[in-house]
């Protein structure tokens, strides 16, 4: 397949905002893909070169990629800098400069193979000569390429594709491609999905053998499981209520939630949320977990939070934050931040895929499998049947630094589901009995210049919500309060990875910020209450017609919601249940419409 093929339809892509019509281009596209290059074009098409949780990096950052449109351009790597300062955008730069080229012969076009086969040996590139390596591969590349070839490769390299395509969109095309397009399809494809965490290996299985195979998809360990996610509520009562009778009610520990793959052979791979690696980062759980487990393999999954080795009392989040990302100074930061991992949940035990069996049962046989120790330990639990038991529970989980509880289901549906949020776990912290002073997780899609004492640097930002029926990110608020001037001065080094010219085409707001990025940076704020707004989109018309929610006085908590992909942000749907709740509990003419 012509990589001038590929690129035409992701132009397309780029020009067109209707979902059934993205949907069309994607699933005509995999048809037309032979089975055996689906899985690198799925790739392609996500800007990975590998699924995300193998953590394979190019390496290109905007220097050398305009060190090589300069060279295959033949042009100075000034006039490179300048017209991509006027164009915003490194990839248009390039394909202007190669508009403006003459070939004195023709050249082989680029095939879809040869440009992934290279960009894999770019990303292997390592040790000396390493960025003259990528450089020569990068510019043999563009001087091969069509201009328009040449602005993908670009935005390519440099981690923004623009195309505006996620995970479901892809997930919803190939049961077009491949299936009947049903709900039904789409279920059973995404199930596959949500337990390999692989989109190109679904997309190659599925065109080569069928809808079928996706049934027989099972936990590999190694390969993280997309994480079953809670719902929340304002109220204890709220949330025993929907158990429909006696529920678990476990810590909710502040602190980061992590997949413990622990294989056969002793060996660990630990993956956050986000199903990115952090076993080098927290190399004392390497250590400590084959000895804690009985029974090996298995997939487990807890909350990895810092304690004081003195006390043993569990430390604030930020302590545990520090660890994040590092690879040096490790030893030192072991005994600066020692940590504990409260495991909640088992997905694999053995040859016993054990997520489709009950709470109670993975519950139970949790605790067979783990012999405790003291940076490996079960979460706390209590079962309960009537209010009082569960809020002197709360009230303990408090007192011993938990942010709040977990409520789970012990009904004989509470099966472990991968990648869906739902009403089987609900989470009530404390905050959510203080009105709206509930906390939000809100993705930065845009940026305002600052005023006074603000002025030269962004002073304000522009959040949103994720609506996962749309595949599209909501704005709600724009927040200023809240940054010092220590947070204000590492927004730009921080969103850096996401700005863009224009408007994102995943990103519906009423309001022009002087800066677009697409979503990649999440927030925590806080805010006295929900209303409705003509100018904010989340969840538009769902409560007013040309009306959406917005966040009143929005205030920024300080909390980097670094370990959470944009959308795993406050949802919508649950903006639109809080302020049905908020309106319910206020009084009569004050719920804002």
């Amino acid at each position: 397949m012509r990589y001038r093929d590929l690129v035409e339809v992701y132009e397309r892509l780029e020009a067109t905002r209707q979902h059934s019509e993205v949907r069309t281009l994607l699933s005509e596209l995999f048809r037309a893909t032979p089975p055996q290059l689906l899985p690198s074009l799925l790739y392609l098409s996500q800007g990975l070169l590998r699924p995300e949780f193998e953590g394979i990096e190019l390496g290109v950052g905007e220097a050398l990629a305009r060190k090589a449109i300069a060279q295959a351009a033949g042009v100075e790597d000034g006039q490179v800098r300048r017209e991509s300062t006027v164009s915003g955008d490194l990839g248009v730069t390039a394909e202007r400069l190669r508009s403006g080229q003459r070939r004195l012969e023709p050249l082989e076009p680029l095939e879809v193979e040869e440009v992934y086969a290279e960009l894999r040996a770019i990303a292997a590139s390592r040790g000396d000569g390493a960025q003259e390596e990528r450089l020569r591969r990068l510019t043999g590349l563009l001087v091969r390429a069509g201009p328009v070839e040449a602005r993908y490769l670009i935005r390519f390299v440099l981690g923004s594709l623009r195309i505006g395509i996620r995970e479901m969109t892809l997930l919803d095309a190939l049961a077009h491609a491949f299936a009947d397009g049903s709900k039904a399809a789409r279920a059973r494809i995404e199930r596959a999905f949500n337990l390999c965490s692989d989109l190109g290996w679904v997309a190659g299985e599925l065109s080569r053998h069928g809808l079928e195979a996706m049934d027989s998809v099972t936990i590999q360990v190694g390969r993280p499981v997309r994480p079953m996610l809670a719902e929340r509520a304002r109220s204890l009562p709220e949330a025993l209520k929907r158990m429909h009778g006696p529920a678990a009610l476990e810590y909710k520990y502040d602190g980061l939630r992590v997949q413990a793959h622990v294989a056969d052979d002793g060996t660990v791979r630990l993956f956050s949320r986000r199903l990115e690696r952090i076993d080098a980062q927290f190399p004392d759980l390497v250590a400590t977990l084959p000895a804690a487990v009985r029974r090996r393999p298995a997939v487990l999954e807890g909350e990895c939070v810092p304690v004081d080795p003195d006390t043993d009392e569990i430390r604030p989040f930020q302590e545990i934050s520090r660890r994040r990302g590092r690879i040096y100074e490790l030893d030192r930061l072991q005994s600066e931040v020692p940590v504990c991992l409260f495991l909640f949940d088992v997905l694999l035990e053995g040859t016993d895929l054990t997520l489709d069996r009950p709470f109670p049962e993975r519950r139970s046989r949790l605790e067979g499998l783990i012999a405790p120790g003291p940076s490996v330990r079960l979460a706390e639990q209590r079962r309960v049947e009537a209010l009082g038991p569960a809020e002197e529970f709360f009230d303990l989980a408090l007192s011993e630094g938990a942010e709040g509880v977990m409520v789970k289901s012990l009904a004989p549906e509470s099966q472990y589901r991968a990648g869906a949020r739902g009403f089987w776990w609900i989470k009530y912290k404390r905050e959510y009995a203080e009105g709206l002073s509930d906390s939000l997780d809100g993705v930065v899609i845009g940026a305002f210049h600052g005023r006074g004492r603000r002025a030269g640097r962004f002073g304000a930002f522009l959040l949103a919500s994720y609506n996962p029926e749309k595949d599209r990110f909501e704005s709600f608020c724009k927040v200023g309060t809240g940054f010092d001037d220590a947070a204000l001065a590492e927004m730009p080094g921080r969103l850096a990875p996401w700005s863009c010219a224009d408007r994102p085409p995943m990103v519906d707001t009423g309001l022009a910020p002087d800066r677009w990025f697409r979503p990649g940076l999440v927030l925590e704020v806080r805010g006295a209450e929900l209303t409705l707004s003509p100018i904010h989109r989340a969840d538009f018309g769902a409560i007013r017609p040309g009306s959406g929610f917005a966040l009143r006085f929005p205030r920024f908590t300080g909390r980097f919601r670094d370990e959470k992909a944009p959308t795993d942000a406050t949802s919508s749907t649950e903006l639109r249940r809080m302020y049905r709740q908020q309106v319910r509990q206020s009084a009569p003419g004050t719920g804002g419409g």
